[in-house]
């Protein structure tokens, strides 16, 4: 088998050879992939082919005949300068710099504002740190750009053959795109690899951004295999890694195009700049793109059409960034693309916009964060609708732009700081209103209530510890495997599960561990059929063998309400210990039906209790109470129990509701329902704060 028959793997020839002098001193020292590969060749001989192309700067591949070895050169005396002979692999850099002097190219270059870019990126790898994915590189989005602008300029994808001594161009129908990945050996020595992505255009950013990875996985963990080479129609290779502003690649025979990707940075007369006139300046990093294309069949009008393409996705526009943080299932809308709109400190026609109006501007955005912060938190665990900015949330709205990101601007104390940059005034504002929890409480008259809330909100984080994270869990576990089981034991049994809401159970939990203590005595909770079986065992503390005896019809026929759900009407009473070791005794009312009127029971009992014990300050009973949304928005009983709160003959010191939102009232969907944007609109007739939370986040919860 002689050196030119790896031609068929055009760039990563020399790889192949390499791998070819392994094999035959032991086939074992090979992977699979490479050892079945050289088994084929050696029985049927290599298949004709044209050479896959791959960025050429540092890149191999095989010559067309043999070429002779270079000749030995005598040694001379130690320390005096002698050649050294090129063998294996950087013999065919030789060779392919020699063979890409046959290729007639040519190059356009532009130059592309990076500031959306940086911006996306950052909000995106926010979200995928709170999610816990891997972060996404320039790269990846470059080069999913990339992949959108040959789709608007295919003639972009083509090559060139020989066919009968004739001329011909290859349309390509998908794009096999090559990464040029920079490799250093064991002996300190770099090359560099080009495995491409298959039919990359047929992918989202996602399935793209997962495929390039696992290419760069197996570059790593040296699990290449031939096919990972093969049929590349066009690469990329990204200099700027290594500070190169701009490059021209070589184009070996059988490539059309390789596109460069220079470095990120301030342009070079501003890198001396301070960062704070800079940003007063709106100066914004750039990097510089090269497509360097077979003039045969690529014109210098279609590579420069192609590269402003590019420029264009990369500032937003055929809703690029939008349809890639769709893929990750952001909940957000991405950052816009405008034009900086620069404070002038004199009157006038002529004057946009004043100092003073930005830093006012800035103020109103704070105040509605807090107000509306809610309406775009992430809060919907289907996510049923798409993401929507609302535009008193949006920056645009108070001509302010991506280009005020990084200037100072007084706070009115946010988060006890008088001055911030707006990029950390978004990010303080949004990690308290509007990530898995949004806030409702600036309908309250209490400026001290108020600030309160701010206080724990803003500029707070809470990380729950090791053990907290593992009571969660737990009680997370228990939740669903109690569905589960009866779901599996009582098949065809009438039954109000949990399931989809078992962050119900951990955040009871919660609430009556930090109640114990808290001091309190005792909880009086009254709940709905849905999930009551669940709160009995897992909270009140009901023995599993009483609940499946009730399933077993253990319970009288006889008694009201009828034999076919009585189960779910009982209450029971039993003890929570908190962590802690300080224990609540929990009482879960009885409820003769599916609907509220288990509310000002509820209410009653607790008044009572906290009468008996004497309880002025209304602290050693807390009422809980559990609803529907539905339920909540649409029965009278729950605004009549929540009108008499705080009429001295019926005050208990306050009720803790927690509404369970299903998105669906029995038949009825939300928006058919109620009036409202929300089931508990309605508690803002007694001041109460509102908390909403994201079920599918446990600790959120």
């Amino acid at each position: 088998m002689g050196e030119s028959e790896f031609e068929d793997l055009g760039p990563n020839s020399g790889l192949a050879e390499d791998m070819y002098g392994r094999y035959v001193e032991d086939p074992a020292s090979v992977p699979d992939g490479w050892r079945e590969f050289f088994d084929n060749r050696e029985e049927t001989g290599p298949a004709p082919q044209t050479p896959s192309p791959g960025p050429a700067s540092t890149t191999w591949q095989a010559p067309r005949s043999p070429s002779p070895a270079p000749p030995a050169a005598a040694p001379e005396a130690d320390g005096a300068d002698r050649p050294v002979p090129m063998r294996g692999a950087t013999a065919r850099i030789v060779e392919n710099m020699e063979a890409s002097l046959g290729v007639p190219t040519a190059t356009s270059v532009r130059t592309v504002p990076a500031k959306l870019l940086e911006v996306n990126r950052q909000i995106l790898n926010n979200h995928l740190a709170r999610t816990g994915g891997d972060k996404v590189s320039f790269t990846h989005l470059i080069s999913f750009a990339v992949l959108k602008a040959l789709a608007r300029v295919p003639a972009m994808n083509s090559s060139f053959e020989i066919v009968d001594g004739q001329p011909n161009i290859v349309r390509h129908e998908h794009v096999n795109l090559g990464i040029a990945v920079d490799v250093e050996k064991k002996d300190g020595s770099r090359t560099l690899l080009v495995p491409c992505v298959k039919d990359a255009d047929t992918l989202d950013f996602k399935s793209f951004w997962s495929a390039y990875e696992e290419l760069i996985r197996k570059v790593r963990s040296n699990k290449l295999s031939p096919d990972d080479f093969s049929g590349t129609t066009m690469s990329l290779t990204n200099p700027g890694t290594i500070g190169t502003v701009q490059s021209v690649p070589r184009l070996m025979p059988g490539q059309a195009v390789i596109v460069g990707v220079g470095s990120l940075d301030y342009p070079a007369e501003y890198q001396g700049a301070d960062r704070r006139v800079i940003a007063q300046l709106g100066v914004s990093k750039v990097l510089t793109l090269t497509s360097t294309y077979d003039h045969r069949v690529i014109q210098g009008a279609e590579s420069g059409r192609f590269l402003a393409v590019v420029h264009d996705l990369l500032l937003g526009s055929e809703e690029f960034y939008d349809d890639i943080f769709q893929s990750f299932a952001v909940p957000y809308e991405p950052a816009r693309w405008s034009v900086d709109v620069s404070p002038r400190r004199s009157g006038g026609e002529q004057a946009a916009i004043t100092s003073t109006d930005k830093a006012v501007g800035v103020q109103q955005l704070i105040n509605m964060y807090r107000v509306r912060g809610h309406l775009i938190a992430n809060l919907d665990p289907l996510a049923a609708k798409e993401p929507l900015t609302h535009p008193e949330l949006d920056i645009n709205h108070y001509d302010l732009t991506i280009w005020d990101l990084d200037r100072e601007f007084p706070t009115g104390g946010l988060a006890g700081r008088p001055t911030m940059k707006l990029r950390d005034i978004l990010g303080l504002l949004r990690d308290a209103y509007a990530r898995t929890i949004g806030v409702e409480y600036m309908h309250i008259q209490e400026p001290d209530q108020k600030a309160w809330i701010q206080e724990h909100v803003e500029g707070v984080s809470w990380e729950p510890s090791r053990d907290e994270k593992g009571r969660i869990l737990e009680r997370l576990v228990a939740a669903e495997a109690f569905e589960r089981f009866l779901h599996t034991k009582y098949l065809g049994h009438k039954r109000y599960s949990l399931e989809g809401a078992e962050s119900t159970i951990p955040m009871l939990d919660a609430l009556l561990s930090s109640a114990a203590d808290d001091g309190v005595e005792e909880a009086i909770l009254g709940m709905p059929h849905r999930g009551r079986l669940n709160v009995l065992t897992n909270v009140v503390g009901k023995s599993y063998a009483q609940i499946f005896r009730e399933f077993e019809g253990a319970l009288d026929p006889l008694s009201a309400q009828g034999s076919g759900d009585l189960r779910y009407h009982v209450g029971a009473t039993g003890k929570h210990a908190s962590p802690g070791g300080n224990e609540i005794v929990v009482a879960l009312a009885s409820n003769p039906s599916h609907l509220e009127a288990v509310d000002p029971v509820v209410e009653g009992m607790a008044r009572a209790e906290e009468d008996q014990k004497g309880d002025r300050e209304r602290r050693k009973v807390l009422p809980v109470l559990l609803h529907g949304d539905a339920a909540f928005a649409g029965q009278g009983v729950v605004a009549e129990t929540l009108n008499l709160s705080e009429v001295p003959g019926y005050d208990v010191g306050g009720t803790v509701h927690l509404v369970v939102n299903n998105q669906l009232g029995f038949t009825t969907a939300p928006e058919i329902g109620r009036s409202a944007v929300y089931a508990t609109d309605i508690a803002k007739m007694v001041q109460a704060p509102i908390f909403h939370v994201n079920g599918d986040d446990p600790e959120a919860c």
